[in-house]
């Protein structure tokens, strides 16, 4: 026979277990839900891919960002590129030029919007993007920014090709 007494406690153990593990059954549920949510929107904010039309042209999409990337290497290191048409180089991080086994270089000081930056420049490296190729290319170390295997994709590569914005596409033509 159950007495009324030994019931109650029972309950308020129960009730107790509850109250402890609850807070901790919302943190997870919610660490869950910002996982979800952070692979959902990586997946949807990066940045298209390039394509390749049937007259060979490279076609960059415009990224939901307002900028153009697009997927290339450096001497045979992957690398996402930024195309910075104002860019007199394609330039790369410091620990970027490490992978990839760039050279030593020539110091130099580059002058952008935010101000000097000491760097240097290696010549003779060949960089790809998509299926084109330029060997003999000039790139710079030492960009500074929050990942490093973000390249700016500058005119020491670009002037080998014509280059047309239409619409929401930037279009790289083989001069």
């Amino acid at each position: 026979m159950a007495l009324p007494g030994n019931t109650g406690a029972k309950q308020a153990g129960e009730t107790g277990a509850g109250l402890k593990w609850g807070p901790l059954a919302i943190l997870l549920f919610w660490l869950v839900v910002m996982g979800v949510l952070y692979a959902v929107m990586s997946q949807v904010l990066k940045p298209p891919a390039l394509t390749v039309a049937t007259t060979g042209e490279l076609v960059i999409p415009r990224a939901r960002d307002g900028h153009f990337y697009a997927r290339g290497a450096i001497q045979g290191q992957p690398v996402t590129f930024l195309v910075d048409t104002g860019a007199s180089l394609v330039v790369v991080s410091q620990a970027f030029a490490r992978a990839a086994g760039l050279a030593q270089g020539e110091p130099t000081t580059f002058r952008t919007a935010s101000g000097e930056l000491q760097g240097r420049i290696v010549p003779g490296v060949t960089v790809s993007v998509g299926p084109a190729s330029v060997s003999g290319t000039r790139v710079g170390v030492g960009l500074m920014g929050p990942d490093p295997d973000v390249a700016l994709l500058g005119q020491s590569f670009l002037s080998k090709f014509e280059i047309v914005l239409s619409g929401d596409n930037m279009i790289l033509r083989s001069k």
